[in-house]
């Protein structure tokens, strides 16, 4: 058998001493007999002069692995096993002469590189070998092939040509081109035809150059994916519709083509348009992306003088453009023409409706002016009938404020306007205006009127509440709000004064801020929590006053600003109660008969209450959750508030009847 030196290891030189290393030749996949084969012999000189019992001593990788093995005493160097170059191409490994396990000499290393034979054959990457491929693909095919080799690199070993062996079916023509060592790609002559064949198989080979030739195949399968190869054929060459020259209708009608590529795909999809662009201003043709039919819309008014016919030419193609194969014979390629159709639109002419001049007509006047001022519409005009004939209808008034002449459309005012009406928003009143011609059917109109009333000082101010809170724990000031419908500088700020003729009122109570949206209601003395009237007069920046009265609400409001709400009285008494109420009610009528029987008739035309009420102007109601508007007192007559005696037709009553009652109880 023939071996190869792979690695020549020279003598190295010493000043004393020399190491000696037969030549090692190696290659992968070199048989091993018995287990063994002596692949070296190591010599050193140390070991032999000085005759020292010493050992050969062998490690490194290849020992470790297993490979290599060293005869102790003769330097002998053992291959055990087989080696594989693709797995380990070289192995490094470290001689020494060890007496007593200690090196007597520096060690030596080597370095063996393994042969290479070709073991491995080129093999594809990336089975199996399977590409979707365009229908109109044309020349080089998206297929490139990719081969691996495990032999050792730039060896004739490793060195592969890749080549087709056959094809199935046969036509178009696939060829192979290959682009480097280990690449190569499919090329196309002609064209693919998706409708009469889907899927090619091409069978091809990688070969390498070492010797024994080994080499691999594969099937590379072509999906041919359906591309726009048929242009769309309308199924009728004339379509019919109708529509009203004024009158926008979608849905016209509808257009059908047929098309033989795959559906739902871009080259089956149908795109409409017209041939005249200038029929886009008044008509909209779309695709139904579900039936792929032309749907026709009218868009646009186009009145005409009577009804007449108009024809549209529309044309239909894909949104992917159409693909034709080259002629074989001239290698040009010839695209069909577009496919067209005519439509014919019948177009009614209809009752135009009169147009106003404008559509909208300001009118500026003052509120509250005295009715029956007159206003003319704009100009009208109508093509299609006499102006004359018009007549004119009112059909938004919402405050009643105006009427119409039918025939003429002037609209006068019948009432004064007020600008505070909730009909008015801000400041302008809408009236609408329709102008109806007599056509069949009747066509209208519509002109705006929008009057702006300048504001005059035609509202009082007036309170905002009637009822004033004054927190008598936080102070003794109460604001008094006020509104007025009038805009500056017809309105606020207001000037505040106290009305009445009471000389009383200005001692208890004064104004401050007593001029501006609202006045400061002062209390000049500590009040009583409960219920007071004050009359205040208030005037805008012009002079136009009003007197109004502010019930004002003094009470304890705590930590809030409002007077806080009663509790609700108990209703269950027990025992103990029920006796305390009864027991107090006796002890009462028992006094009462003493005082009356003691002081006799004539005491009581001196009776008087403890203190005195006040005027009507600033009256107490001892209510402190709000007081009623009526001044009714208790039916007692020596109770009355401005400390008046008993009427003369009650004295003799009541003093008998109390004073007999009591004599008859003392005597009895």
């Amino acid at each position: 058998m023939r071996t190869f030196p792979l690695l020549l290891l020279e003598l190295l030189l010493r000043s004393k001493r020399d190491w000696v290393l037969s030549t090692i030749e190696l290659r992968e996949e070199e048989p091993v007999y018995g287990g063994r084969i002596v692949v070296s012999q190591m010599y050193n000189d140390q070991k032999k002069e000085d005759n020292v019992h010493s050992k050969f001593h062998l490690s490194g990788a290849g020992v470790d692995d297993g490979f290599f093995r060293i005869n102790e005493e003769n330097g002998e160097v053992y291959l055990l096993k087989k080696i594989d170059r693709e797995k380990t191409p070289h192995f490094e490994m470290k001689f020494e002469i060890l007496t007593d396990g200690v090196a007597i000499d520096d060690p030596l290393t080597i370095i063996v590189d393994v042969e290479d034979i070709n073991d491995n054959a080129p093999i594809f990457k990336n089975l199996p070998l399977i590409f979707n491929v365009k229908e109109n693909t044309k020349g080089i095919l998206p297929v490139v092939l990719d081969v691996c080799d495990e032999d050792q690199e730039d060896t004739p070993n490793s060195k592969v040509t890749i080549r087709m062996l056959k094809q199935e079916p046969a036509e178009p023509t696939i060829e192979l081109k290959q682009l480097s060592n280990r690449k190569a790609q499919l090329t196309l002559k002609g064209c693919f035809d998706y409708d009469r064949i889907k899927t090619y198989k091409v069978t091809v080979e990688a070969k390498d150059h070492g010797k024994g030739f080994l080499s691999s195949t594969a099937v590379v399968t072509l999906n041919v994916v359906d591309t726009n190869t048929h242009p769309p054929k309308f199924k009728k060459k004339k379509f019919y519709g109708e529509v009203n020259e004024s009158q926008l209708k979608k849905n016209v009608l509808r257009v059908e083509v047929e098309d033989k590529d795959t559906r739902n795909t871009p080259g089956w999809r149908a795109k409409y348009f017209f041939v005249d662009k200038k029929e886009e201003e008044f008509f909209q043709i779309e695709t139904d992306p579900k039936t792929n039919e032309g749907i026709l819309h009218f868009i646009k008014e186009k009145h005409y003088e009577r009804t007449i016919n108009i024809t549209l030419e529309i044309g239909v193609e894909n949104e992917e453009p159409l693909f034709v194969c080259a002629d074989k014979s001239t290698g040009k390629v010839t695209l069909p023409p577009i496919d067209k159709i005519n439509v014919t639109i019948k177009m009614f002419e209809v009752n135009d409706a009169p147009q106003f001049e404008k559509e909208q007509v300001d009118v500026y006047l003052k509120e509250e002016e005295e009715p029956g001022e007159g206003w003319l519409p704009p100009t009208l005009a109508d093509p299609d009938f006499d102006i004359d004939k018009i007549r004119f209808v009112l059909t938004e008034d919402p405050a009643g404020w105006l009427t119409i002449d039918p025939i003429t459309g002037k609209v006068t005012s019948v009432t004064k306007m007020d600008r505070e009406s909730p009909f008015v928003e801000k400041g302008i009143y809408k009236a609408i205006i329709y102008a109806i011609d007599d056509g069949e059917p009747p066509a209208n109109s519509t002109c705006s009127l929008l009057f702006h009333l300048g504001d005059v000082n035609d509202n009082k101010p007036k309170l905002a509440s009637k009822s004033v809170i004054m927190c008598g724990n936080k102070g003794n000031k109460a604001m008094v709000p006020v509104i007025d419908p009038d805009d500056p500088p017809y309105s606020g700020p207001f000037a505040f004064s106290l009305g009445g003729v009471d000389e009383n009122l200005k001692t208890q109570w004064k104004l401050d801020p007593d001029i501006g949206m609202e006045g400061g209601l002062v209390s000049l003395t500590p009040l009583a929590y409960g219920n007071y009237s004050v009359p205040v007069e208030i005037e805008d920046q012009q002079g136009m006053g009003a007197q109004d009265t502010v019930n004002v609400i003094v009470c304890d409001c705590g930590e809030a600003d409002v007077c806080p709400a009663r509790g609700p009285l108990s209703t269950s008494l027990g025992a103990a109660g029920v006796g305390s109420i009864i027991l107090g009610f006796l002890i009462f009528l028992l006094l009462l008969l003493i005082f009356i029987c003691q002081c006799g008739q004539g005491a009581m035309t001196h009776i008087t209450l403890p203190y005195d009420e006040g005027s009507q102007t600033l009256m107490k109601y001892n209510v402190e959750g709000g007081g009623a508007a009526s001044t009714a007192m208790p039916t007692i007559p020596w109770l009355s508030s401005n400390g008046a005696t008993v009427t003369d037709s009650l004295k003799p009553a009541i003093g008998q009847g109390l004073c007999g009652l009591c004599d008859k109880k003392l005597t009895g």
